[in-house]
């Protein structure tokens, strides 16, 4: 591009330097042709003058006296009637720039000038013209060249952008170049880049969130299953079996629940659910886990509430608040259940250290975590709460108590709730 731009530069300077040096060129030619005409003639009217004023004084003329009054490398001939002509300098050879006068005594003066002075003199000025011309040919190619530095340099950098951009680095680099065009095409990239930036980041959370969400039902699955490996009791069996089959239909409506929220995040499914089997629900499914570590986990609080809330986001938030207190927390989990104003609450406590306070503001941040874990559940958590017109707050930093606000249901329906899962 580079080549282009100053090919096309140095064609227009040429192009101009043609047309106005051929016309100036001309022009001067016949100036200068003409000027030393009128300075033959004139000459030769003065010399005509002199040869009159002498003549009628009655007074010689001679080449002595005309000689002062020639221009010098000139060649002058006074032709007098009755008289012998007077010639002043020698009659130069060739092409002549001739002039004459005629006096009133009839005398006539010949004027002449080789036509070599005017040529020198059209040679003196093509050399200026050809000197100006050739400083506007290298001042036209420097300009050229910065010129399309100018340009070739910021699409050069915005081919890097957009090369940059391409293989996954979606940075915007918010560089502008004062020139309208370029900085448009670099907004254009900037905001490409930011919405690339955006989407990865909402990929990488969705991947984030998938994984977290789907390990908890896989680990209590695990466990149903070990729990069936190792058990002779067909009945036993079959009660394991029973609760993995409900295991892998949680993880079916999770997966659901991932592609609608990666097909349209405002879709809600929230319905009339009783709380109380939720609650079971998860305790059933923690408890052998809590045994085997050697604590407890128990619920009181009133009863029979009835929410509106997605049962599965609902379950995924009360998992990630019992696998939390599992694994940071200490002694009895206990969940609770109570009803202010038109909201229910399940609060969530253990009898651990609790949260630090440089983590209290931020425990539901992503990647914010105070013992090497993910960071990524409570967020989770609090999303899925959001989702369904709850919240998640930690009420109580030492002992920790989270709680669960859910709007409630005030009349308990016929059991239009779809199966927990």
């Amino acid at each position: 591009m580079r080549r282009r731009l100053i090919n096309s530069t140095l064609a227009v300077v040429l192009v101009v330097i043609a047309v106005f040096g051929v016309s100036l060129v001309i022009v001067e030619t016949r100036t200068i042709t003409s000027s030393a005409q009128e300075s033959v003639d004139s000459e030769a009217l003065r010399v005509v003058s002199i040869v009159d004023g002498r003549l009628l004084g009655g007074e010689s003329i001679s080449a002595s006296v005309l000689k002062q009054q020639i221009t010098a490398n000139r060649y002058a001939r006074v032709d007098v009637p009755g008289h012998r002509d007077v010639q002043v300098g020698s009659k130069p050879k060739g092409s002549v720039i001739r002039g004459e006068a005629r006096g009133e005594q009839g005398e006539v003066v010949t004027v002449e000038e080789l036509s070599s002075s005017v040529t020198r003199e059209v040679g003196r000025t093509l050399l200026i013209i050809g000197a100006v011309a050739l400083l506007a040919i290298i001042a036209a190619v420097l300009l050229a060249v910065r010129q399309a530095n100018m340009l070739a340099s910021p699409l050069v950098d915005l081919a890097e952008t957009a090369e940059k951009l391409g293989s996954g680095d979606p940075r915007p680099r918010h560089k502008r170049y004062a020139v309208p065009e370029l900085d448009r095409v670099a907004d254009v990239l900037d905001s490409s880049a930011e919405r690339i930036a955006r989407m990865l980041t909402a990929e990488r959370r969705l991947a984030a969130d998938a994984s977290h969400q789907l390990r908890t039902p896989l680990t209590a699955l695990s466990m149903r299953l070990e729990e069936i490996t190792v058990t002779e009791d067909l009945d036993t069996a079959r009660d394991e079996a029973s609760i993995a089959l409900n295991q892998v239909e949680r993880l079916t409506d999770v997966v659901e629940r991932l592609l609608t929220n990666a097909r349209d995040p405002r879709t809600g499914s929230a319905i009339p659910l009783d709380l109380d089997r939720i609650i079971k629900q998860q305790i059933e499914e923690w408890k052998p886990v809590y045994r085997s570590a050697g604590r407890a986990i128990v619920r009181s609080g009133r009863q029979g509430v009835w929410v509106m809330a997605t049962p599965g986001a609902i379950a995924q938030v009360l998992a990630a608040l019992i696998e939390n207190s599992l694994m940071h927390g200490g002694g009895t989990v206990a969940l609770r259940t109570r009803v202010t104003g038109n909201q229910a609450v399940i609060e969530v406590t253990d009898e651990g250290a609790g949260v630090s306070p440089d983590l209290g503001a931020r425990i539901f941040e992503r990647a914010i975590s105070g013992h090497n874990s993910t960071g990524i559940g409570l967020a989770v958590a609090r999303d899925l709460a959001e989702a369904d017109g709850g919240r998640l707050e930690l009420l109580q930093p030492h002992p920790p108590v989270f709680a669960l606000f859910l709007s409630r249901e005030t009349q308990e329906p016929q059991e239009r709730e779809r199966p927990v899962r």
